[in-house]
């Protein structure tokens, strides 16, 4: 194992031990492997790689305050995975043993869990793909399921960095009763180019509306929107092209536990402007703060630049303290290696 400088640790690949891998023919998965080599070889008419058939997941496990390695809400995860693949026609991973994969591969790679204390934690990125050919557009008759892992650091060091978003009124992230609510690789294709036109605008991320009248709030590129209103109110869109993000909904009970009314509706552009916190939640990070969305000629002003509200704040800290163990996790999200 490579020396690792635990608290110089960014957000990227890094090759560990080995990842798990299960194929599935015939109706039925294998027992699956743990395999050290990071390549695959794969047929030149997989299915994935001609017509899409590709989801993925991302989740954290931690080291926490007493020793213990504990993966956070992977059952959340696989139901998830489980209701792409039925989107995408592809063989079904059961929960139990998307959870039983996930914890086999952060046990055989527990030398590369960073320590508690570091900030750091270990990514897991669960992979289903039609490995089968097909040159017809049908389903594959072959599945792999693969689970890797990597250490990574805290996306934000000395605390949380609110951001500038824009809105690029001619891309859409998804189509009105499309894929929006699964999440399959071709989304992420579909937002690539505004991502780096944003950021090449000076934006690190983009914010979609929905794109049927451009008039509702859907969601920012890789996360779901959030906004806390003068009151406190913990407001998220409701919409079928959303993904449901682990993580919002992870907020969403944390709020109402804090005493938050907590509103899943849709939210008028316009109303953009009436809330003194706004944030993207996703695994990596949490939250980030955004202080400001820009569209056309219009800048809407949320916050300082320089500071999280303390809203969010306290929200960020509460997750951060049930994943490290250092609260309470009242609600058994936590699944021990």
């Amino acid at each position: 194992m490579q020396n690792i400088d635990w608290k110089s640790l960014g957000f990227k690949y890094m090759n560990t031990h080995c990842h798990i891998r299960y194929v599935w023919r015939d109706g039925a998965w294998d027992k699956g492997e743990l395999v050290s080599e990071p390549y695959l070889n794969m047929h030149i008419a997989a299915a994935c790689l001609h017509y899409g058939q590709a989801a993925f997941e991302g989740l954290k496990a931690f080291r926490c305050k007493d020793g213990k390695a504990r993966i956070f809400r992977p059952q959340a995860n696989g139901e998830r995975m489980f209701k792409t693949a039925r989107r995408t026609c592809m063989a079904q991973v059961p929960v139990e043993l998307f959870v039983d994969a996930v914890k086999r591969v952060v046990k055989a790679n527990e030398d590369y869990l960073p320590p508690f204390g570091t900030g750091g934690s270990m990514y897991i990125r669960p992979l289903l793909i039609g490995s089968g050919a097909q040159i017809g557009v049908a389903p594959a008759d072959e599945y792999t399921f693969i689970v890797m892992v990597m250490p990574v650091g805290p996306y934000y060091k000395g605390g949380l960095k609110p951001v500038r978003a824009i809105i690029l009124d001619e891309y859409d992230r998804a189509a009105p009763q499309g894929m929006g609510d699964v999440k399959v690789a071709g989304n992420y294709a579909a937002s690539l180019f505004a991502h780096e036109t944003a950021k090449h605008a000076g934006y690190p991320v983009e914010l979609y509306l929905d794109a049927k009248t451009h008039t509702l709030v859907e969601e920012f590129a890789t996360s779901n929107f959030i906004g806390i209103k003068p009151d406190g109110t913990y407001v998220t869109p409701d919409s079928h092209s959303v993904l449901p993000s682990v993580t919002n909904k992870t907020l969403k009970q944390i709020a109402a536990d804090l005493g938050m009314k907590v509103e899943v509706r849709p939210i008028p552009f316009e109303e953009i402007a009436t809330f003194s916190e706004i944030a993207a939640c996703g695994t990596a990070v949490v939250v980030t703060p955004v202080c400001e969305i820009t569209r056309g000629s219009t800048v809407l002003k949320i916050s300082g630049p320089d500071a999280c509200g303390p809203v969010l704040q306290k929200l960020y800290e509460t997750v951060q303290g049930i994943q490290y163990g250092e609260l309470p996790d009242t609600h058994g999200w936590c699944v021990e290696v």
